[in-house]
């Protein structure tokens, strides 16, 4: 079947990040000369999936519309099922389409401007491997599905949000907008949840048939969920702080991430399920609600910006703010349109943004006479209503400080108990490898014949690692404390899973986990 070539829209991308991340393995040695090379691959890479979209769109528009197309089973355990299929309708192919246009103006764009760059095929890297990822986003024909796209996505924004990674700047902004989408993956992870339990399955084309069937309340918890994921994924209040921090990164990427792609991501989702959400009128009520509120405050914010790219992102705040409006509203397809319109639009703006600064020889305009009239109302917009302080206070201070307590009982408790002094220079992070196979930290201890070649240099890196880990934790005091300690947590672990699984423990631990969401 023709429509099986869709896959290609996905699977050419990230066939293509592999192929670049793989070159970079077996040449670590980079030169401009590779710059055409990857160029080339990385056009070739957005032009297949812009021809595969447009034939079916072609099919679509002359026989009608394919709907869902399935490829296989990809998981299924009791009565969980995934399966590995696309939703071809209008609104995937269609937002596919404006994707793959997009992504391959913006690598078009990106050759000349990240030109001797020295993370240039780094850069190219993860920008296909977030091509792929949006695409499986709107193209996935079950929430799951589009759920491995959406973590693709949202680690490929952090990895060039941290692009200058010897910046601190960089480094902190990028992990305060990976913390902050951490909890909008959580709601959807609930959505998830919430859509096996009360109806049956997680395909779409099965959540919008079983949305009659089962209670408003049902249906309110599986909108709920997907609602939080998609207010974090497209910056609306409160999580629109993080979108103003990830401008750090190279401008291509704000321009694909946030002017264009994935801060429309969230909306699609809301469109996705625009079948469920009319019968939860409390949900389109609250996305009325956050939608008025996020537009009016990423207006006011951008009215007191001094530069192009803060300006812009603030607008688009704004606009996807109406866009949720539209859809409290009912009105899902003014919605559609204005994602695609306002998409295509933000992306020039920003691809146009550097052009535009060596232009201008003048200073930002000030903010506008009505505004510095109110002088607390000023210095609120200013202090862009002090959400970004509420936001760190709120979700990344308190990860920030649950990671810190984790280091601390690793190397305090867990290190000991594993058999290992405290001041062992244990390898806990890639990085820590790489500095120790270049000589930077101290020697292990131990040494292994050296190899030469790519599979020469993996297979003595498994080895190094798993050496370490026999000669520290297997085979000191013969490896009896160990297997002693583990039958003991072992034994722990049952005792307080039979503890759980008592109908007044499982009751308690239902209601906890709805205190704790709502």
């Amino acid at each position: 079947m023709v429509e099986h070539i869709a896959w290609l829209a996905i699977l050419v991308p990230w066939g293509t990040a592999l192929y670049l991340a793989l070159q970079r393995l077996v040449h670590p040695v980079w030169h401009e000369t590779r710059e055409k090379g990857v160029g080339r691959v990385s056009m070739v890479a957005a032009l297949i999936p812009l021809v595969v979209l447009l034939i079916l769109d072609l099919k679509t528009w002359m026989l009608g519309v394919v709907g869902a197309v399935l490829w296989g089973e990809w998981f299924g355990a009791g009565g969980y099922h995934v399966q590995l299929g696309l939703m071809l309708d209008w609104l995937g192919l269609g937002m596919a389409t404006l994707m793959a246009w997009i992504s391959l103006l913006t690598i078009r764009f990106s050759i000349p401007y990240m030109h001797r760059e020295g993370g240039f095929m780094r850069f190219f890297m993860i920008l296909n491997l977030f091509n792929g990822a949006m695409q499986m986003i709107v193209l996935a024909g079950n929430a799951v599905l589009t759920f491995v796209g959406w973590e693709l996505a949202g680690v490929s924004s952090f990895l060039l949000i941290g692009y200058a990674f010897e910046r601190a700047p960089a480094t902190r902004n990028a992990n305060r907008a990976f913390i902050t989408n951490r909890f909008g993956d959580a709601g959807f992870l609930f959505g998830i949840f919430a859509a096996f339990t009360w109806l049956g399955g997680v395909d779409w084309d099965h959540i919008w048939a079983s949305v009659d069937q089962v209670e408003t309340v049902g249906a309110t918890l599986v909108g709920l969920g997907f609602l939080i994921a998609a207010m974090a994924k497209s910056a609306q209040i409160p999580f629109s702080p993080w979108i103003a921090r990830a401008m750090d990164g190279p401008t291509p990427s704000s321009a694909i991430f946030y002017g264009a792609l994935m801060v429309h991501a969230g909306v699609f989702l809301v469109l996705r399920l625009e079948p469920m959400l009319r019968q939860t009128p409390s949900i389109l009520a609250a996305m009325a609600v956050i939608g008025l509120l996020t537009a009016v405050y990423g207006w006011m914010v951008a009215l007191a910006q001094s530069d192009v790219k803060s300006s812009l992102i603030f607008s688009t705040i704004s606009q996807t703010g109406l866009m949720f409006f539209w859809c409290g509203l009912g009105w899902f397809t003014l919605a559609a349109w204005h994602l695609g319109l306002h998409a295509g639009f933000r992306a020039w703006q920003f691809l146009h943004a550097p052009s535009l600064m060596d232009d201008l020889d003048r200073p930002a305009p000030s903010a506008p006479r009505w505004l510095t009239r109110w002088p607390r109302l000023h210095t609120a917009v200013i202090q862009r209503f002090w959400l970004e302080q509420v936001g760190d206070a709120m979700m990344v201070t308190p990860t920030q400080k649950l990671a810190a307590d984790m280091l601390a009982l690793e190397r305090q408790v867990l290190t000991p108990l594993a058999g290992l002094p405290a001041h062992a220079n244990a390898i806990s992070t890639l990085a820590q490898w790489q500095d120790h196979q270049s000589g930077v930290l101290p020697s292990l201890g131990y040494s292994v014949e050296r190899s030469t070649g790519l599979a020469g240099n993996l297979i003595q890196n498994l080895a190094n690692i798993l050496y370490y880990f026999e000669e520290n934790m297997i085979l000191k005091g013969g490896g009896s404390g160990l297997l002693q300690m583990l039958l003991r947590i072992g034994k722990r672990l049952t005792n307080i899973d039979m503890l759980l699984s008592q109908p007044r423990y499982l009751l308690f631990m239902i209601a906890l986990t709805f205190v704790i969401i709502l």
